[in-house]
């Protein structure tokens, strides 16, 4: 018979290769946040906020990615990381005036929230073990 719970149920390595993709996607954009040459000054410098928002947006995608590899801080990752997406988004549309630009973050943020939203549909549907006491 069907067994809705298995249904769910992802294997273990499949879970470990997505976090890791996400992980190390969004290290990378993390990391170019840094580089005093890189495209992201200009473009911070345009938000207004100064270069400190640059830093900060760093050190957020950094957390975030690894924060998602420890399995007990997984759905604070993905918040911290869905959140940074919401608000590149949200810069590129009200800040910059060019909302065709905020398509990359929305992709990255409906990706990110679909992913926690199935891994969160996945565990509830994991049965509870009893604890061996009997009614």
């Amino acid at each position: 018979m069907f067994d809705q719970a298995n249904a769910q149920r992802r294997d273990p390595i499949t879970d470990w290769v997505i976090r890791g993709g996400i992980c190390l996607l969004f290290f990378l954009f993390g990391m170019d946040k840094f580089p005093n040459g890189s495209q992201w000054v200009a473009f911070f410098a345009q938000i207004g906020l100064g270069q400190w928002f640059r830093y900060f947006t760093g050190i957020v995608e950094i957390a975030g990615a690894l924060l998602v590899l420890i399995p007990r801080t997984i759905t604070a990752g993905l918040v911290l990381l869905a959140s940074a997406m919401a608000g590149a988004a949200a810069v590129h549309i009200f800040v910059m005036h060019h909302p065709g630009n905020a398509v990359i973050p929305s992709v990255f943020l409906a990706g990110l929230v679909l992913f926690g939203l199935q891994r969160r549909s996945r565990l509830s549907a994991m049965p509870v073990p009893s604890s061996g006491a009997r009614e």
